[in-house]
């Protein structure tokens, strides 16, 4: 029998309660129609323009911050690299659990790494922590509404794979975790520890949450080897949709770092609400693999030799 699912199958539905929430952050009152229905495309003329000013002065800092310096041919190569690792997560879900220690989702991750290792460099992480806010509820409400209003943006999330579904899922669900978010903080924010870590030595928090998420991508090659027995297809599934939402944000967060390099399409605030939005869907994107396939609870866990289910 032929398995004819797809990544899309497993993306979590969004609920009434969550619709509910995520409008009412976002502003938008009247009919929007049942959670079943719900579609960024569709709410793009109910979002007002109230926060996109404040974005756009974050945006313009970036802008003379990082004037020059960054490559956009490397980076037009690694969105594109993204982008195929993308579509090729079907076929490694199809490959279910490896039979020997492999690389695929490192390769998989390879190209975002690329681009992850120049922003670092020219210095992008840094100057999105000195001019972008922290993820209080305000500056998440800032960001999604401007992912819901800008086409460019919700053109960058479609560039990465994901359909009208999955891009109203993950805005969705960065809007409605958004006290999750809060707890990424800047460096500076950070308490010192004087037993333990510097600081000092902490990169930005832009940089860990593109960073993290690919370190946990590059982890499940050896997890899917060495725990097949405890992991079930269920949670594989799962596992398989966090990936795509770590490499769908770096891929955001990347398409304005191609953009800033030049020539630019992205106003201000639109620059601004990429590289926000691009963080935090990969933030979610790792805390969810972290709960999915590494952090897994026994009974989440499938039933051992001789148990039945």
């Amino acid at each position: 029998m032929t398995d004819n699912r797809t990544l899309a199958d497993d993306v979590p539905d969004v609920d009434e309660r969550d619709r509910r929430n995520f409008l009412k952050v976002l502003g938008v009152t009247g009919s929007v129609g049942a959670a079943s229905e719900l579609s960024l495309s569709d709410l793009r003329g109910a979002v007002g323009e109230g926060s996109a000013e404040e974005l756009a002065t974050y945006g313009e800092r970036i802008r003379a911050d990082l004037a020059g310096g960054l490559d956009g041919g490397l980076l037009a190569g690694a969105l594109s690299g993204i982008e195929a690792g993308i579509a090729q997560l079907p076929e490694l879900r199809a490959a279910g659990f490896p039979d020997q220690p492999g690389t695929a989702y490192q390769e998989v991750a390879e190209p975002a790494w690329d681009a992850y290792d120049h922003l670092a460099e020219v210095g992008l992480f840094a100057a999105a922590e000195r001019h972008l806010p922290e993820f209080t509820p305000d500056h998440v409400r800032a960001t999604a509404a401007e992912l819901v209003r800008a086409e460019p943006l919700t053109a960058a999330l479609a560039d990465a794979g994901l359909d009208e579904r999955e891009r109203t899922a993950v805005v969705v669900d960065a809007v409605n975790e958004n006290e999750r978010l809060a707890h990424w903080v800047s460096t500076a924010s950070l308490p010192a520890d004087p037993e333990g870590y510097d600081p000092a030595n902490v990169a930005p928090l832009h940089q860990r949450a593109l960073g993290g998420g690919l370190l946990w991508v590059d982890e499940l090659d050896q997890q899917l080897w060495q725990r097949e027995v405890v992991l079930t297809e269920d949670l594989l599934d799962a596992g398989v949709w966090d990936v795509k939402r770590i490499l769908a944000g770096t891929h955001l967060f990347v398409s304005a770092a191609r953009d800033l390099a030049g020539p630019s399409e992205l106003d201000d605030s639109q620059l601004a609400a990429a590289l926000a939005g691009g963080s935090a869907v990969a933030i979610r994107g790792q805390e969810a693999i972290e709960r999915d396939l590494f952090r897994i609870t026994d009974a989440e866990r499938a039933p051992r030799g001789g148990d039945t289910a």
